[in-house]
């Protein structure tokens, strides 16, 4: 379930980072709407690596579209140093 909490908590900041769980975010609202979130620095970094991850795998599906990220045998051989 959601963690929900008005911004005005934040006074007592401890008790909301205490509430953000490893995969459960706090959600802040201001004036019954949502504003922030705040979520545990793991968290954050893992969902920085799959959207890096996502964008070049986007970039390789283009290219592969394009007939840019193929390669011959000759020119793999050659990258490689055969």
């Amino acid at each position: 379930m959601a963690n929900i909490l008005p911004v005005s908590d934040l006074r007592n900041y401890n008790e909301v980072l205490n509430n953000c769980h490893k995969g459960e975010p706090v959600y802040l609202t201001k004036n019954r709407r949502g504003r922030f979130g705040v979520m545990d620095m793991k968290d954050y970094e893992r969902d920085q690596a799959e959207k890096k991850l996502l964008v070049k795998l986007q970039e390789a599906e283009e290219a592969v579209k394009d007939g840019e990220g193929w390669l011959g045998l000759d020119e793999l051989k050659e990258l490689v140093g055969e």
